[in-house]
């Protein structure tokens, strides 16, 4: 596998594998940019098919946190680790413990998180072998409510700039995906009357909000064609694919995934069909953003800078409509050009 010539390496600055066999531990840490300031970026625990898709995996979601965190106005460089194995059997304080010691003798150039697969528990554990950790208990703490009220506001957004309104009341809204994230989304588009059509692979979480908001469920292939007004992917990446597209009834795309894009061609292609995306590390930057404050944290001062993602979003809308380029293409563009001003100051 030639790890330079990946069209997902796009410049990395360090790419760390790691492996301790008394653990059972296989990971990969990767440094997109510190022009802004040190990586950071949350790990994630999957069972990918192969070592090559996790590489994959880590690299595109480390270049996504170094724009995130460009988009988001932090002085936070981007950074990704993912490890590889069942997060529902291989889990242990010593494997945990291994993956801290890795991210202790990078001395700061990393600074890890949760992320899909980890709660904050492991990473208690992970800060038992080093203190680059962010959303501990006791301070910032978990990130998805934040998340999902980021991605509230980016909804709100977008309906204002494709639909004019300023209210979500009867809007119907797909979610796929109903983890923390999108439980905390469904929670606030029902507390301003958005009608619920909803889809996860887990059947507790779809009652749970079925339930409790009274929304619709659909089988998880059936989320794609709903005749509903935004389409909010909560789970992993890629739904916007070649196979999807066509099927998108939606005039809005505006969730929290990571990598909603198959392709960066694929935003040419709801361009051309009308349909308005939010980019994704533009919309979910709410859970960085939270535990940026994470020194002395102030809840309220979280939330409002949070706000900001919806004046953002807006930017990026107006000159996607001005120069009739996609929103992804223009929200690349603005966040490269905030790393490359910082790698020149």
């Amino acid at each position: 596998m030639a790890v330079f010539n990946l069209r997902a390496y796009d410049d990395h600055e360090q790419i760390v594998f790691c492996r301790d066999v008394e653990s059972g531990l296989k990971a990969i840490i990767c440094i997109h940019n510190t022009n802004l300031g040190p990586a950071v970026g949350g790990c994630r625990m999957w069972d990918y098919n192969s070592d090559e898709g996790a590489l994959i995996d880590a690299l595109r979601l480390s270049r996504g946190m170094t724009y995130k965190n460009a988009m988001a106005g932090l002085q936070m460089g981007g950074g990704k680790s993912v490890i590889i194995g069942n997060s529902k059997t291989m889990k242990s304080e010593e494997l945990f413990r291994a993956f801290g010691r890795f991210v202790e003798k990078l001395s700061g150039k990393y600074i890890t998180a949760e992320d899909v697969g980890i709660n904050p528990n492991d990473m208690a554990i992970v800060n038992k072998e080093t203190n680059y950790v962010l959303g501990l208990e006791g301070k910032s703490g978990d990130p998805s409510p934040v998340t999902a009220y980021g991605v509230y506001k980016g909804i709100k957004a977008a309906v204002k700039h494709k639909l004019g309104r300023d209210d979500l009341d009867g809007l119907k809204v797909a979610v796929q995906g109903l983890g923390h994230v999108g439980y905390y989304l469904c929670k606030h588009l029902n507390d301003e009357g958005a009608k619920l059509v909803v889809t996860d692979i887990n059947k507790e979480n779809v009652d749970r909000v079925v339930n409790e908001f009274g929304a619709v469920a659909v089988d998880v292939n059936e989320i794609y064609s709903q005749d509903v007004d935004v389409y909010a992917p909560c789970a992993l990446g890629a739904t916007i694919n070649d196979t999807t597209i066509p099927h998108i009834k939606a005039s809005i795309v505006a969730g929290a995934a990571n990598n909603q894009l198959a392709e960066d061609r694929h935003g040419d292609i709801l361009l051309s069909k009308g349909i308005l995306y939010a980019p994704d590390y533009v919309i979910n930057a709410g859970g960085i953003i939270n535990v940026s404050f994470e020194e002395n944290y102030n809840r309220d001062a979280a939330l409002e800078k949070v706000d900001e993602i919806y004046g953002t979003l807006t930017e990026v809308f107006e000159a996607s409509k001005l120069s009739g380029r996609p929103t992804n293409v223009i929200a690349d563009e603005l966040a490269r050009q905030r790393v490359a001003a910082a790698k020149n100051k």
